[in-house]
């Protein structure tokens, strides 16, 4: 072929690359240098279409639950570094919870389980332990004037050095019983009474208890230095006290511990016409207001009452049906 024809064809197509050469570089200068990667980044939908969206949202949302789950656990390994090293911070829940329940009675540190008899949860009774006995010794428990010299303590009870206790500390349980207060709240309290009723006050005391029946409080008489007007004006219900008959020099029953009396400063002890002066003495003072049994007030003890029904079907007789006065607070029983 002559060369001059084949210089004619291969003229126009030189033209047409060069054209293309310049327009590719036209465009990478008007593109700011964006190749078909970096626009197919930023164009996903566009260049692979929806299938690509759905891929990375999936990882997205992988991703970010993985982060969430790395932070768990972080937080809860740092709390749990936190409690190893301040153990004192669970002893402080544990006491929160406790701080709700009743407080426990004295007789607990010492008590010697094997000689419990528990009738209910929070009711048990049992002897005397040593713990008690130094309790009440002198107080509520008499000791002869050789004795009480010789003791480091106070002593508010005393007999003469040849007389003999008319009880004995085997004769007597300490008493462990729950019970509602004013405010309605549970509360523990502690009795000390003969062995021959401490069953009966068991029993009497739970069914109080399950009916929510109120008292306003329940300690041994000691706590007031076994004086018994100090107890009653301050509506406590106790039972053993190794005292007199009020106003008298005959031995109160509770001093056998076979008495107790219940919310007395609502329930007053009542004598008429006193040493035939026709005054009427009223204990405790201040309770006079609740001589008067006809009247409707709280905490009234009579025949309608739980508190009188419980104690009479146990056995147990009432001041309140006494002739020649009138024991509102009073249950008392005879032992065989």
């Amino acid at each position: 072929m002559d060369n001059k024809y084949i210089r004619q064809l291969l003229k126009p197509l030189f033209t047409i690359m060069a054209i293309i050469i310049v327009c590719s570089f036209l465009v990478h200068i008007l593109m700011d240098s964006e190749t078909l990667s970096d626009y197919a980044a930023k164009n996903p939908e566009l260049a692979y279409g929806d299938s690509a969206l759905h891929i990375d949202e999936e990882t997205e949302k992988k991703e970010n639950e993985m982060e969430m789950s790395n932070a768990n656990n972080e937080e809860l390994g740092s709390k749990e570094n936190v409690a190893n090293d301040n153990p004192a911070q669970d002893n402080a829940s544990d006491s929160e919870v406790q701080d709700n329940t009743p407080e426990e009675n004295t007789a607990d540190e010492t008590s010697s389980s094997s000689d419990r008899t528990v009738y209910k949860e929070g009711f048990y009774y049992e002897p005397l332990n040593e713990g008690i006995k130094a309790k009440i010794t002198g107080i509520s428990y008499p000791v002869s004037e050789s004795e009480a010299s010789a003791m480091d303590i106070p002593v508010f009870n005393t007999l003469e050095d040849d007389v003999v206790p008319a009880i004995s500390y085997e004769d007597l349980s300490y008493l462990s019983v729950l019970y509602y207060d004013f405010n309605g709240e549970v509360q523990s309290g502690e009795l000390i009474c003969n062995k021959g009723i401490a069953n009966d006050l068991a029993e009497i005391f739970y069914e109080l208890y399950m009916n929510e029946y109120q008292i306003e409080k329940i300690r041994l008489v000691d706590e007031y230095d076994a004086d018994d007007t100090a107890s009653i004006t301050d509506n406590n219900t106790s039972c053993f006290n190794y005292r007199v008959v009020d106003g008298t020099t005959s031995l109160s029953k509770h001093a056998l511990g076979c008495a107790i009396d219940i919310n007395p400063f609502y329930n007053p002890y009542v004598v008429y016409n006193k040493d035939g002066s026709g005054e009427t003495y009223i204990s405790p003072p201040g309770s006079e207001i609740y001589v008067d049994r006809s009247k409707d007030f709280p905490y009234k003890i009579d025949e309608n009452d739980l508190c009188y029904k419980l104690f009479k079907s146990h056995g147990f007789t009432w001041g309140g049906d006494w002739n020649s006065c009138k024991d509102y607070q009073h249950f008392q029983k005879v032992i065989d």
